[in-house]
């Protein structure tokens, strides 16, 4: 089986410092251009539906500003989308959020923003549990297995920890696949009878080799072969905005091409650890699992 190399990494730092200097190909950049204009057109909002609870997003109105602020949570830097009318923080909230009062910090261009904060409230939620069958090689790793999972983990939090520079034009995705999608975000997943992290994507079914396409503009992150996930890629939207395309058979891009919306970068299958044919479609913001639906514009 493949794993992401030496090499793969390489390139891949060579695509986020050109991201971090906004030189994505000048088709990216009027495909960002025209989903931004189509929005506006449409009359829909460029960011995400607002839901602040964990495994959620809270979009919080900042105001107005001659430069874009800049906004952290937890210590890491946040999403901020808008115009110098209005500006949004968009903030990612782990599934590991507690309920309860939470606090945005915030800094603006010209402004003493020592202690300026921003406060909000994350609600509980509760989400349902699911019992799975797979094979117990899967649930019960030999000592090699369990070595690649830890290895292709490590690896991982690298590639969910990127933050480049460039802003997204409009949060508002396109499915990468077209089939009816589950309810499974944050799913209390039990393998085999054994309780294992929430689930953190969608699955949308679909038949093998249907075309998987880019929800939004961006750059290819990484991609790899991962005990968990099989075939994966990785995009790179900016801003600390990724997703995740899973359980693919081809894939059709490599790492550091930049992609427009709606661009082929694989084709659904059942690699990796799976039931059955489908695309694990998975949405990361300032490092946090975040329901995709929020963002899904159809």
């Amino acid at each position: 089986m493949r794993t992401p190399d030496l090499d793969r990494r390489q390139l891949c730092q060579r695509s986020l410092a050109a991201a971090a200097l906004g030189l994505l190909a000048p088709g990216v950049q009027a495909a960002r251009a025209a989903a931004s204009a189509a929005a506006s057109r449409a009359g829909t909002k460029p960011w995400p539906d607002a839901m602040s609870v964990p495994g959620g997003v809270a979009v919080l109105a900042l105001g107005a500003a001659a430069q874009r602020p800049q906004a952290r949570f937890n210590d890491l830097p946040v999403l901020v989308a808008g115009q110098p009318d209005d500006w949004r923080a968009l903030v990612g909230l782990p599934l590991s959020t507690p309920p309860g009062p939470a606090a945005l910090q915030l800094r603006t261009a010209g402004a003493d923003s020592a202690g300026q904060q921003r406060p909000f409230t994350v609600r509980a939620h509760r989400c349902a549990e699911q019992r799975l069958k797979v094979a117990p090689g899967q649930v019960d790793l030999s000592a090699a297995d369990r070595e690649r999972a830890d290895r292709e983990r490590a690896h991982l939090a690298q590639v969910i920890a990127t933050f480049s520079a460039s802003v997204p034009a409009t949060l508002r995705m396109q499915p990468p696949v077209p089939g009816p999608r589950s309810s499974s975000f944050g799913l209390r997943r039990v393998f085999n009878s054994q309780p294992r992290a929430p689930h953190s994507g969608m699955d949308i079914a679909a038949a093998t080799g249907t075309p998987v396409r880019a929800a939004l503009p961006g750059v290819v992150l990484d991609r790899g072969d991962y005990f968990f996930s099989g075939n994966a890629v990785w995009l790179d939207h900016g801003s600390g905005l990724l997703t995740l395309y899973a359980h693919l058979s081809a894939m059709s891009v490599p790492v550091g091409q930049a992609v427009a919306a709606g661009d082929v970068i694989g084709q659904v299958s059942a690699t990796g650890r799976v039931t059955g044919p489908h695309l694990h479609f998975g949405v990361v913001l300032n490092r946090a699992s975040v329901n995709p639906a929020l963002f899904l514009a159809g």
